[in-house]
């Protein structure tokens, strides 16, 4: 589809007012690493670098078809050995707020994980502040459904005026059990109903991840760990059903790798990462199932401040 001139009814780009930075620990790694969100200009899309030696200069652009990894999170890469791992938390912060043209520079392997949630990068943006660029923005428009299954999981794209997804997910243990969820992902609905949730794990797998590599800097500051049927953390949850909104939450950053913003209907059982990412490719692959679409301008608001603020530093 053509975009149009700058027509009033129709939403425009939009990047950060000026950089900020955060540092923190890697969820995986355990390394302590610094983050820099950067302003990019119109079209550039989410733009990840690496400004550390080991990283030998790497760039990579938001995109499915740079995804190598995807077995506990999603890691991007160039093709060349280095990587970028746990983008999905701030792919889910930019998709909620709206943020097109970004530079993401990092001095590591990893993003700093912060709470486990999406509050801190959605706090970041806030910050910095969100401008308008002097171009249309446009979405991914579903025409017709695109399903992808994986044994007892699958996920499914429908045509739909907006984005929303649909999430189900069933664990043995009675402090998660079955969970669903459905919501509209307009007028701050990721913010107010999503961002908050933090990423979960079993204190049973902790021994085996970390000897695989991962998890070492997992802790109960930024996770919910599940022993059996309890929950660990002295705090509790956030929401009763919070870890069916993570999972939406991992989805939305997941299908921000879209390289645009997903107008449709996401609906999805027991899926991760690599289901989502696996719709992804499906639905890029059916070019009758898809088709560019200016975005429509909406009342969403992102001025008012997390509740939980962690230590940022602007530069």
């Amino acid at each position: 589809m053509t975009l149009v001139d700058n027509s009033p009814n129709y939403a425009l780009q939009q990047s950060l007012k000026s950089k900020i930075s955060c540092c923190g620990t890697g969820l995986h790694s355990g390394a302590n690493v610094s983050m820099t969100l950067l302003p990019a200009p119109p079209n550039t899309g989410i733009i990840f670098r690496r400004t550390d030696a080991a990283g030998d200069g790497l760039e990579v652009a938001a995109h499915v078809e740079n995804v190598v990894d995807d077995r506990m999170c999603t890691t991007l890469g160039d093709g060349k050995g280095a990587t970028i791992a746990t983008v999905e938390h701030l792919m889910a912060a930019l998709s909620g707020c709206g943020i097109d043209n970004l530079y993401v520079e990092v001095d590591g392997a990893e993003l700093p994980i912060m709470d486990g949630s999406a509050a801190p990068f959605v706090f970041l943006i806030e910050c910095a502040g969100i401008v308008e660029q002097d171009t249309p923005r446009r979405a991914i428009e579903i025409l017709k459904p695109v399903r992808v299954e994986d044994e007892d999981r699958r996920a499914e794209l429908t045509p739909g005026d907006n984005f929303s997804v649909g999430f189900e997910i069933e664990f043995g243990s009675n402090a998660i059990g079955q969970q669903d969820m459905d919501v509209e992902l307009v007028n701050g609905a990721f913010k107010g109903e999503l961002s908050r949730a933090r990423t979960f794990g079993f204190i049973e797998e902790v021994d085996q991840l970390r000897a695989m590599g991962l998890a070492l800097g997992g802790s109960l500051d930024n996770a919910v760990v599940v022993s059996g049927d309890e929950v660990l953390n002295e705090d509790g949850l956030r929401y009763q059903d919070e870890f069916v909104r993570h999972k939406i939450l991992d989805c939305v950053g997941d299908l921000y790798l879209a390289g645009a913003p997903i107008m449709g209907h996401f609906k999805a059982s027991r899926s991760g990462h690599a289901l989502n990412h696996s719709i992804l490719r499906a639905l890029l692959a059916d070019k009758t199932a898809w088709q560019y679409t200016n975005v429509l301008r909406d009342d969403d608001d992102f001025s008012e401040a997390p509740d939980e603020i962690l230590a940022v530093a602007t530069a």
